[in-house]
């Protein structure tokens, strides 16, 4: 069974954090590691879309659509794929029980109040995202030329956006196993934007840089831009169950030297698998 969907309006927000402050992450997964200025960094980033026209492919007229925010760490995965970690997502109530039950996703109930660029594609912005959850988010952001911040750099501009938008594996954390999902890699169009935050609040709880206890606010914004429109297609089937292994340390993680990554050079032991899940996969 095939689920297709719109994702429109997506706003990518990327951080460099620093490597040795981050938690540890679950097996058999790795961070992606970028040597800069002495010390190694990982990306983190956080997506701003809406989901839109969500159904399934028997049943075209049956749609859904609404906001969401998630929050990803970019990770190498046991056989050395380029993957994400979804750590956090947020979204409104009515949606929320639906997606924890059918996909395992860390999906928690918010109120967004997000903007439609690419409705008025002339107009260059500003445009404001507000997220509220045990307190405030908003992001202010419109088009410029293409910038990149403090941290690592992965070579161009469009080298850049490649090589966060080219993932095609994501992973989520469930009680007793992390649970994978396969997705494709549609070409889209994106702005270069600029980006200023205010409260980000919000997102200190979710991934603490900081190891005396307390999150520190987040560093500048490395870089960002606007997709207004990715069409994905999922087709939902089995696929596997990766059972977790918390008493096993984690595998070392990947340092990417070269600024885009090298297909091929890690290949570690595959994990052994459970009995295949049927998945349902949200963007």
């Amino acid at each position: 069974m095939l689920l297709r969907m719109t994702v429109r309006d997506c706003l990518y927000l990327n951080w460099a954090l620093p490597a040795e402050e981050l938690p540890d992450l679950p097996s058999p997964l790795r961070y992606q590691l970028h040597a800069w200025q002495g010390r190694d960094y990982v990306f983190a980033s956080a997506l701003l879309f809406h989901q839109d026209a969500v159904h399934f492919a028997s049943l075209p007229i049956l749609r859904v659509g609404y906001p969401q925010l998630d929050l990803r760490l970019y990770v190498l995965d046991a056989q050395g794929v380029p993957s994400v970690l979804f750590r956090r997502m947020l979204m409104p109530a009515w949606v929320t029980p639906g997606v924890r039950l059918f996909t395992h996703q860390p999906a928690s109930r918010a109120r967004l109040d997000f903007p439609r660029p690419s409705r008025s594609p002339g107009h260059g912005g500003p445009w404001t995202w507000k997220i509220a959850r045990h307190g405030a988010l908003k992001v202010r952001a419109w088009q410029d030329s293409p910038q990149v911040g403090e941290g690592p750099r992965l070579g161009n501009w469009e080298q850049t956006v490649r090589y966060f938008q080219e993932r095609p594996r994501g992973y989520v954390e469930g009680s007793s196993a992390l649970h994978r999902i396969e997705a494709g890699v549609p070409q889209a169009a994106c702005w270069p934007v600029r980006a200023e935050l205010r409260g980000d609040n919000i997102l200190r709880p979710w991934l603490p840089i900081d190891q005396n206890g307390s999150s520190p606010a987040w560093p500048a914004v490395h870089s960002a831009w606007l997709c207004p429109e990715v069409p994905f297609v999922f087709e939902l089937g089995l696929v596997p169950q990766l059972q977790m292994a918390p008493s096993v340390p984690s595998p070392a993680a990947g340092r990417v030297a070269a600024p885009v990554l090298r297909s091929g050079v890690f290949r570690p032991k595959e994990v052994e698998r459970a009995p295949p899940e049927r998945q349902r996969v949200a963007c």
